[in-house]
């Protein structure tokens, strides 16, 4: 059985460089993407095998308090408040009977890391440390000197031992066994001082590299929007909006934005790159970049400071797909474009320009393409911004806005599978690729490879049932009547540029059926349409097929297809989810599983009578 250790969190502190954000809200409750940095450090603390959670207050205590006094956390926490801040040192004496009892773990408040927290008990528990200190190699908070033997020689000026030793950063987390508290002085003290008092008396004060892991000290303006940065792209997203935020809709929001609880958006606001903290009121016609907004301050921030950092000054890194490219935002002169990075295997790389080239002649809103570096293997084109149909969609939006767009990104496919179609001979590359039965089945032999055996650990006793359906599949849809088709149209994959949508990730356009696209569409594990809105879309559909002259077949027949198209598509979708998420590191595809699995089995069960055996594959997922 693991034993048990006790938590206690260090949440009394004023957050003086993060003022005057923290003297409308204190430290722990600043919310990252809709959860404070408290809850989110409760929710990695709760993993672990613990006793009990102390946490001590001063700043701001009753509005801690009041946070706190949920049922769900009532009973497992005990508060410390602090008439006077006591330090890091005194927050533990003052605590001393609390964690007396055994182990405990000491967590700033101000602190979000991956750090492996149960190795890092463990490994304090076979040192025979008296504390252990997670260190990571941080240039910029280096300042703790640690030997060989990964003991600490030094805390700044403040030398234990003369020892060859390097150079770390604290973290903020450590492990200590009680004894460490007879060490605390009475009253107020840093913690740093009982580390070096304690291992001048020949304790054993110990670290724990975590270099290399994800960690986030929010102290400053800048490290905080960073910290909601991370978090965003950890989750592949460039917007959160709370549930309870109004007015969204009316917003002209780029870049990274989180809207958090309770905030009101006035008609034409603009945000890019902006966090906008719980119950401010933007008003009307103003635009706020690369900021954080509270109800009565803001407070200004450089971009470079905030997003990923780059080799290049005028660059920074964006999107967050599946792609293996790198995508940058170029700034000069006042103007902006976007530099795109292709791997020497990138099969893409020409694909990319020359379709661009092909079907901006055909009038498709796709970037306009500005530069091609062969040797470089890079191309430059126009900056579409970062707000995709799918983060346009968080906003709530009436129905007859929400199927406005939809019409619009119709009438765009309709254009790709009639004019472009026709034209198609005047760009080779595009015109001899086939979506046909050999891509099919691959497609089915990716879902089963990365899904039901990668993701699902399944293992199934149908398989040559399975293969002979999936046999039948690709050679029903590959019978279908062939126009180009962008093969990946979803809502991730369409900007919206001042209210019109654009295309962009067609570079794996093919020939295939249309029917396809108009299942990524509606069907979209991305976002989920209403019922009844996708029935009318699909009429829309049809009848613009019809008046701009569509070689198609009757609706009844393209209805048929349908069914067909979203089975394949749908094995195809958590394929990728399984692939990006284990092989590529992308774990915020699995948050789509969901989704792609629920369309998945209504597609099966509308498919059962005429494939069983996929049905039953399906049903057992």
């Amino acid at each position: 059985m693991t034993e048990t250790v006790n938590v206690f969190i260090l949440a009394a502190g004023l957050g003086e460089r993060l003022r005057p954000i923290t003297d409308y809200i204190p430290k722990p409750l600043l919310p990252v993407a809709g959860k404070p940095v408290l809850q989110l450090i409760l929710e990695r603390v709760s993993l672990l095998s613990i006793k009990r959670i102390g946490i001590n207050l001063h700043h701001k205590k009753s509005v801690l308090e009041t946070w706190l006094s949920s049922p769900a956390l009532r009973d497992r926490i005990t508060l410390f408040t602090e008439q006077e801040i006591l330090g890091t040192g005194g927050a533990l004496k003052n605590a001393e009977s609390f964690l007396a009892d055994g182990t405990f773990l000491v967590h700033n408040a101000d602190i979000l890391s991956d750090i492996s927290l149960d190795g890092m008990i463990e490994a304090h528990r076979v040192s025979g440390n008296l504390a252990t200190l997670a260190v990571h190699d941080f240039p910029k908070y280096n300042n703790v000197s640690v030997d060989a033997e990964g003991l600490l020689t030094a805390v700044g000026s403040h030398v234990i031992e003369g020892r060859s030793a390097k150079k770390m950063a604290f973290t903020g987390i450590a492990v200590y066994d009680p004894e460490f508290l007879r060490v605390l002085p009475a009253g107020s003290s840093s913690v740093v001082g009982a580390w070096i008092a304690a291992a001048r008396l020949g304790h054993k004060i110990g670290t724990f590299d975590v270099s290399g892991c994800h960690w986030s000290d929010i102290g400053t303006p800048a490290a905080y929007a960073s910290a909601v940065v991370d978090k965003l792209r950890s989750e592949g997203e460039t917007v959160f909006i709370h549930p309870s935020a109004e007015g969204c809709r009316n917003a002209d929001i780029d870049g990274y934005v989180s809207i958090e609880e309770g905030c009101v958006i006035a008609e034409g606001a603009g945000l890019r790159n902006c966090i906008v903290l719980p119950g401010t009121r933007l008003a009307s016609n103003l635009r706020h970049e690369n900021c954080i907004v509270g109800p009565d301050f803001e407070v200004a921030l450089k971009e470079k400071e905030v997003l990923p950092a780059t080799e290049d000054a005028h660059m920074v890194l964006i999107g967050s797909g599946g792609s293996d490219r790198r995508y940058y935002r170029v700034r000069e002169e006042g103007d902006s474009f976007v530099l795109v990075k292709y791997g020497p295997d990138d099969r893409d790389f020409h694909r990319h320009f020359s379709y661009t080239s092909f079907l901006s002649r055909q009038g498709i809103p796709v970037p306009v393409l500005l530069k091609v570096d062969e040797d470089l293997r890079e191309t430059v084109f126009e900056d579409l911004g970062d707000l995709s149909l799918y983060s346009w969609l968080k906003c709530s939006r009436p129905e007859e806005e929400v199927e406005a767009v939809y019409k619009k990104v119709i009438d765009i496919a309709v254009m790709v599978h009639t004019r472009v179609t026709r034209h198609v001979s005047e760009c080779f590359p595009l015109a001899e690729r086939l979506f046909d039965y050999e891509h099919l089945r691959w497609e089915t032999a990716y879902f089963m490879e990365n899904f039901v055996s990668g993701i699902r650990k399944m293992r199934t006793d149908r398989t040559s049932r399975i293969e002979e359906e999936f046999h039948r599949l690709a050679l029903q849809v590959d019978s279908f009547p062939k126009t180009v088709m962008h093969r990946d149209l979803q809502s991730q994959n369409i900007m919206i540029k001042k209210g019109m949508p654009r295309l962009i990730d067609y570079q794996g356009a093919r020939i295939g059926p249309p029917a396809y696209d108009v299942a990524s569409l509606l069907w979209d594990p991305y976002h989920r349409l209403d019922d009844s809105m996708r029935a009318g879309l699909i009429d829309y559909y049809i009848e613009t097929m019809r008046v701009n002259g569509g070689d198609y077949p009757n609706e009844g027949n393209f209805r048929d297809m349908l069914l067909p198209c979203r089975l394949q598509r749908h094995m195809q979708a958590l394929g990728a989810y399984g692939f990006l998420s284990t092989s590529k590191g992308k774990t915020y595809f699995l948050k789509h599983i969901g989704e792609g699995l629920r369309l998945l089995k209504e597609d099966a069960y509308l498919a059962r009578e005429g494939y069983p055996a996929i049905y039953g594959l399906v049903a057992d997922l």
